[in-house]
């Protein structure tokens, strides 16, 4: 039975991929044209499993998603940190100089800047979804149209790519997390892990939460804050760690969950970068 997976975007877009690293070709997909449509699909159990962005080394990170996964009470069982390559297609016989405009995802474009600025007769439009204008441009036989997507998208969609890797920055990754509804079983293999927590606003409060870590030998890989909306000066902390042995991880959860307030563990995991 093919896995059913929930993808933020449309079929060749970045979520695809990973999805397809994942869990292979035998899925089928639900495209989501947002991250809140993407819960949604978990919560009703039209979807098993959902692929979310969480940051991005150039944009930074997604803070609404963590949000998302918080108060909707999903659990983080997988990340993957993918390079990110933009690709400039359109349909077969289209040059650069038949292009009159680019349509694609506001990220995309804002990222493949200084491309353009090489080519200023193409205006540069905003849309939903890299991949989801390539099929669009397919489907509707669109000429002086393209799109930034990645390659996949103009393999399944029979686009020609007029232009490899139109980035301006090469070093592009950006990090994405598998969530469910359901609880997994507790698996000692697991070297990472997502946590959040509340703080009262006290000095000294938050550093005595990483001396804990520290000492316990806990890499902090990311630290973000967001305020607690219906209660002004306190914070919601969400923090990765990374660890080598599972008891001490154990023993800082034990302490942690004593120090802070609204502790809770959003998903431990397998590191997806060997170097943290």
């Amino acid at each position: 039975m093919n896995k059913i997976i929930a993808i933020q975007g449309a079929e060749g877009s970045n979520h695809h991929k990973v999805a397809l690293n994942f869990y292979g070709s035998n899925i089928q997909l639900i495209e989501c044209m947002s991250f809140d449509a993407l819960v949604q699909k978990l919560l009703e159990g039209s979807a098993k499993f959902g692929v979310m962005a969480l940051e991005n080394t150039i944009a930074g990170s997604i803070i609404p998603n963590y949000a998302l996964i918080d108060s909707n009470n999903l659990h983080i069982i997988d990340e993957e940190y993918l390079n990110i390559h933009h690709h400039l297609m359109a349909l077969k016989g289209q040059q650069i100089k038949d292009i009159k405009e680019v349509w694609s995802h506001p990220m995309a474009l804002l990222q493949c800047k200084a491309f353009f600025k090489k080519h200023p007769h193409i205006k540069l439009v905003e849309d939903v979804d890299t991949a989801e204008v390539a099929k669009r441009i397919a489907k509707e036989n669109l000429t002086g149209i393209a799109a930034i997507a990645p390659k996949i998208a103009a393999e399944i969609f029979g686009l020609h790519v007029i232009e490899d890797d139109i980035q301006t920055i090469k070093d592009n990754a950006t990090r994405f997390v598998i969530v469910q509804t359901n609880k997994p079983e507790t698996d000692t293999s697991v070297n990472k892990a997502s946590l959040k927590f509340q703080l009262n606003h006290k000095r000294g409060s938050l550093a005595a939460i990483l001396n804990v870590l520290s000492d316990c030998k806990m890499n902090l890989t990311k630290i973000q804050s967001l305020p607690v909306i219906e209660t002004p000066w306190k914070y919601s902390f969400f923090v990765d760690v990374t660890f080598d042995d599972f008891k001490e991880y154990q023993k800082a959860i034990a302490i942690l969950e004593i120090m802070a307030e609204e502790f809770k563990i959003l998903g431990t995991y397998k590191n997806g970068r060997n170097n943290d």
